[in-house]
């Protein structure tokens, strides 16, 4: 072989690696699978995209795996897909029913699909499963508060809230909301 072809073979072969390199990297740090906002500091959206195919192998192989179903619900969530985790939350809650976590933080992804009775439900589920679970309680008075106007509710949930804490971060935000409400009327 002349060196003139040894030589474009060689250059051929790094110009294929460079760019398959660059293809493969570009791709891999977008931002996120299409319309995917990322929680600070989650790791990134590859990371996230390995984790979910991993879990989703997990539970086809062995649909009663509730910590890969727990993990894969906890991914959609942080990747904004409540649909998605909507789905894997029931499938941990069919395997653990009194799980308050996995109801509250399907709660949360019924509240972003705007289905506030079924996010309600299951924080008051939460609740009676493990009574003063935090989580749900502050979901369920925001829920009335923000998003069905129902500032009289919200005022009685979050001061059930005040009665196991109140003097975390989350505390003095309940403190905060509660001082900007108008006062009861009686009616």
């Amino acid at each position: 072989m002349k060196k003139e072809n040894v030589l474009a073979v060689v250059v051929a072969l790094l110009v294929g690696l460079l760019g398959g390199y660059l293809i493969f990297n570009v791709t891999a740090n977008r931002s996120t699978p299409d319309n995917v906002a990322l929680p600070e500091g989650a790791g990134s959206p590859l990371d996230y995209k390995m984790r979910i195919a991993e879990a989703e192998k997990i539970v086809g192989r062995d649909p009663n795996n509730t910590q890969a179903w727990n993990q894969l619900a906890n991914d959609y969530f942080d990747t904004d897909q409540p649909q998605k985790a909507v789905n894997a939350y029931s499938h941990v809650l069919e395997l653990e029913p009194k799980n308050a976590n996995a109801l509250t933080d399907q709660g949360i992804m019924y509240r972003k699909i705007g289905w506030y009775d079924k996010a309600i439900a299951n924080f008051e589920k939460a609740q009676t499963v493990s009574p003063g679970h935090l989580q749900s309680l502050y979901n369920l008075g925001v829920v009335y508060m923000f998003d069905l106007k129902r500032p009289e509710k919200a005022r009685e949930v979050w001061t059930k809230y005040l009665q196991f804490d109140s003097v975390s971060p989350t505390a003095q935000e309940i403190k905060n909301d509660l001082s900007s409400m108008p006062k009861d009327t009686g009616r």
